[in-house]
């Protein structure tokens, strides 16, 4: 059975989900932590014996959970040299390093205009 934190329960022993700590109430009494603590209804000799079957389906799962840690890093590698390659490929027309700042075309036109006076 699971129990919230800041709820009041009846004689047993309590197993934080997240941290593991044990709670044993012996009378009535509120557990502790708040709605997002989760504790677990379980005797001791339950919880003895799903720690091992817990750590061989971990050891079960390994090697996949490394195959598809292996596979994400290398598609994530792909995914950013794609879009890399792409964000160099796009080009437009600008170049910070000329500035024209005092107007390319009006001073093309100014010097055209000086040489025909002369």
């Amino acid at each position: 059975m699971l129990y919230k934190g800041g709820h009041k329960v009846e004689k047993g022993t309590y197993w934080d989900a997240s941290t593991g700590e044990r709670i044993e109430v012996v009378q009535a009494q509120v557990l502790p932590g708040n709605d997002h603590t989760i504790y677990i209804k379980a005797k001791s000799g339950l919880v003895l014996i799903a720690g091992p079957i817990l750590g061989l389906v971990f050891a079960v799962f390994l090697p996949f959970i490394g195959i598809v840690m292996t596979l994400g890093q290398f598609g994530r590698k792909v995914a950013d040299s794609a879009i890399g390659r792409a964000a160099q490929s796009v080009s437009f027309g600008w170049r910070p390093i000329e500035a024209y700042l005092s107007g390319r075309k009006k001073q093309k036109e100014a010097r055209e205009k000086k040489e025909e006076k002369k």
